[in-house]
């Protein structure tokens, strides 16, 4: 098949799939013909034993407006997933805070038998809370996951979450009217770690 439908399958930019051959870094056999064309020999048919090499990256950021970073997060994932040697089938991106146990997307990539190694960059990219839980999860469907950078995520998202936390806290002990004291709780927090003007900026988000 084309290159370009090998990336397609696998969710890769074709850019990123045209750098890794340059590079030789490409995860399968791949010719160029004369014609400049790039062929990716059949990698469909893989011996039962490579099953192992399977990975599916999930990349997460906690707001829209970081989608931007969300792109860079998946591209560091595949790259580090060629540089490994693993077999992309699935690149999953999502928006959502790392405390919401209602991600469908995850919720989806969970569920599904087709990889070996879910990739993630940091431990909170999938999960604020519980990651031992969800490695249980997937050692019980012969799974397991790999967690690229152990290194903390940024304040930002921190205060992303602790905002969620806040609001889902508020507004189970006080309904509607919790919306003011949350808005309070969160300026008084987020100021005490990342000052006066982020907290105005987080609490205007409750």
């Amino acid at each position: 098949m084309k290159l370009s439908e090998w990336a397609r399958r696998h969710g890769v930019p074709y850019r990123t799939a045209w750098k890794w051959f340059r590079q030789g870094i490409l995860p399968v056999k791949a010719v160029q013909l004369p014609t400049g064309t790039i062929l990716v020999l059949e990698d469909g048919l893989k011996p039962r034993e490579e099953a192992g090499n399977t990975a599916a990256i999930y990349a997460r950021v906690s707001v829209h407006e970081a989608r931007d970073d969300l792109e860079r997060q998946a591209e560091r994932l595949l790259s580090y997933a060629a540089a490994r040697g693993y077999r992309v089938v699935r690149v999953v991106k999502e928006v959502g805070s790392g405390v919401n146990d209602r991600r469908p997307k995850l919720e989806r990539l969970l569920r599904e038998r087709d990889y070996a190694v879910l990739l993630v960059e940091h431990r909170d990219r999938l999960t604020r809370f519980g990651f031992h839980f969800l490695e249980l999860l997937a050692e019980a469907q012969g799974k397991r996951i790999e967690v690229v950078n152990e290194a903390g995520t940024p304040q930002a998202d921190l205060v992303e979450d602790l905002v969620a936390v806040v609001y889902s806290f508020a507004a189970r002990l006080y309904g509607l009217r919790g919306r003011r004291k949350a808005k309070e709780a969160v300026r008084v927090l987020v100021g005490e770690v990342m000052g006066d003007e982020q907290a105005e900026g987080a609490a205007s988000r409750v």
